[in-house]
C-alpha cells in the first residue's frame, strides 16, 4: 500500500507539468451584482461556475467592453441555449448557431443557485478563445431582475471583473498519455458528477483517500460518475482501462 501511495503521489508530480492548468482560484463576488464567478483551464478545456440568485438569468461575457456587438458570452436563461453572441448594449444577445457551453452541474441551495459549465478553449465561431496560461483575463457578469427570461436587467445588476489566472497544480487532471486513444474527466473541482469522454476505454474506477485507504468502487452511467456521496478533500482515482492499463487521477471534491 506504501508503495502505491508513493507511485501515485510521483505520477502526480510529472502529471503537473505535463498538464499544467490554471484557475482565478476561489468563487470571487463580482461588485454588488450578488453573482460570484471562477474559472478553470486545462490544455483541452475551461470550466465556468457562476453562483448567483437562483429566481434570475446569469451571464458571463469575456472581455472588457461589455455588451458590445460581437462579444461572446454564457447566459444561464429559461431558453435551452446558453451560448450567446452581444449585439450591443440595450440589444438582447442572439444564441449561436453552435452551442460549445455544456452544464455538468446545476444545483440550488438556499435560493443561490450554482452552474458548472465546459466548453473546449477555442469554442467555435464567433467564440472568445481563452488561453490556458497564466495571466489577468477580464469578464463582466449580469443577472436578470428577478426573471429568468432574457431582458433589461438594469444598471446595479452588472459588473466587471478582472480574474487572476494562476497555475494551480491541485488541478493536475488530464489525458491518459500512455494511450493513443485518450480519455478526458472533468470538471474538477467538482460537487456532484465527474464526467469523461471516452468512457468507454474504462473498465473499472476506484477511489482512494490520500492516505491510500480505498473508499469505493464507482459505477457510471451516460459519460458521467456520481460522487455527490463523497466528502469534501482530496481524493485519487485508479482507473483500469479495458486493455489493463492502470492510471491515477487526482480527484477534488467539493
Amino acid at each position: 500500500m506504501k508503495r502505491k501511495i508513493l507511485f501515485i503521489l510521483a505520477l502526480y508530480t510529472v502529471n503537473i507539468f505535463v498538464f499544467a492548468q490554471y484557475s482565478s482560484g476561489a468563487l470571487s463576488p463580482v461588485g454588488t451584482t450578488a453573482v460570484s464567478v471562477k474559472l478553470e483551464t486545462t490544455p483541452t478545456l475551461v470550466t465556468l461556475t457562476l453562483a448567483g440568485p437562483s429566481n434570475c438569468f446569469l451571464g458571463l461575457g469575456l472581455g472588457n467592453a461589455g455588451m458590445a456587438t460581437g462579444a461572446d458570452g454564457f447566459i444561464y436563461n429559461s431558453a435551452s441555449t446558453t451560448d450567446y453572441t452581444f449585439n450591443g448594449i440595450g440589444n438582447t444577445p442572439s444564441a449561436d448557431a453552435v452551442q460549445d457551453w455544456t452544464i455538468t452541474s446545476n444545483t440550488v441551495s438556499g435560493s443561490i443557485r450554482t452552474i458548472v459549465a465546459t466548453r473546449s478553449l477555442t469554442g467555435s465561431a464567433g467564440d472568445t478563445p481563452i488561453p490556458n496560461a497564466a495571466g489577468n483575463l477580464d469578464v463582466f457578469v449580469a443577472r436578470g431582475n428577478e426573471t429568468m427570461n432574457l431582458s433589461y436587467h438594469g444598471g446595479a445588476n452588472r459588473d466587471y471583473a478582472t480574474l487572476p489566472m494562476s497555475l494551480d497544480p491541485t488541478l493536475a487532471t488530464g489525458e491518459v498519455k500512455t494511450d493513443p486513444t485518450k480519455y478526458v474527466m472533468y470538471p474538477n473541482p467538482t460537487i456532484e458528477t465527474v464526467h469523461f469522454k471516452n468512457i468507454d476505454l474504462i473498465k473499472s474506477i476506484d477511489v482512494y483517500e490520500t492516505t491510500g485507504r480505498k473508499v469505493k468502487t464507482l459505477k457510471w452511467k451516460e459519460g458521467y460518475i456520481d460522487v455527490s456521496d463523497l466528502k469534501q478533500g482530496n481524493y485519487y482515482l485508479e482507473i483500469t482501462l479495458k486493455d489493463g492499463t492502470l492510471t491515477y487521477e487526482k480527484l477534488i471534491k467539493q
